[in-house]
């Protein structure tokens, strides 16, 4: 088994994460990411895409995104903050110890400045369903429900999120500032909003409603 990664090796990883595979890199393999043949024909994990067998899997027996185990009555959702004004995830949840150990040892997730690699991109690396934005947020946010409901699309499943028992954010690995996290929303914002736009007055309401549900949600 490989060493992990000097970056997160102080980061304590839980139980369940240990059983997963060490990349050439030393991060963790999530159970969601497809291994796929490269130049050279070796198998390697294609962190930009997911396995659309283990998202199946999730959704018929509620497994754990990045795990794989069984998920408890509480389950915690991964995702940006532009996700807690529609309340929307393309992925499903997670235990709250897989996710919290995700947002502060992914690469992506924990560098505010890292960007998504669209350049030669697998055709077997999905995309999830949903409306993609394509940036990184910066803040990662700890959604913990206790439920959500799964919306059939012609993407995939979409999994619109339950009432919030507990909302933590993150920026490099660490709890984010108020400031961090409102820097994160402003900047998304419109994009959101001129989705909205495009679809009318009514369309325009009701974000302005969700922004405010969503506001509530920022710590003072």
């Amino acid at each position: 088994m490989r060493e992990l990664n000097e970056k997160i090796r102080h980061i304590e990883m839980p139980p369940k994460m240990r059983r997963l595979p060490i990349d050439e890199r030393g991060f963790p393999v999530p159970k969601f990411v497809p291994w796929l043949p490269g130049p050279d024909g070796v198998l390697k994990p294609e962190f930009r895409g997911f396995d659309p067998d283990h998202m199946k899997t999730c959704v018929r027996l509620k497994r754990c995104w990045l795990c794989g185990d069984p998920l408890g009555v509480h389950m915690t959702f991964v995702i940006g903050p532009m996700c807690a004004v529609n309340r929307n995830s393309a992925e499903p949840p997670c235990h709250h110890g897989c996710a919290e150990y995700s947002a502060r040892a992914c690469p992506f997730l924990s560098q505010p400045r890292a960007k998504r690699n669209d350049k030669d991109m697998p055709i077997e690396a999905s995309d999830p369903a949903g409306i993609m934005i394509k940036r990184n947020p910066g803040v990662t946010l700890l959604w913990t429900t206790k439920s959500y409901r799964v919306m059939k699309t012609r993407q995939g499943p979409l999994f619109q999120i339950g009432e919030p028992e507990e909302v933590r954010f993150f920026c490099q690995g660490r709890t984010a500032t108020r400031d961090e996290i409102m820097l994160s929303i402003e900047s998304g914002l419109p994009i959101l909003q001129d989705m909205a736009k495009q679809d009318g007055p009514d369309a325009e309401a009701e974000l302005r409603q969700m922004i405010d549900r969503a506001m509530r949600l920022v710590p003072a």
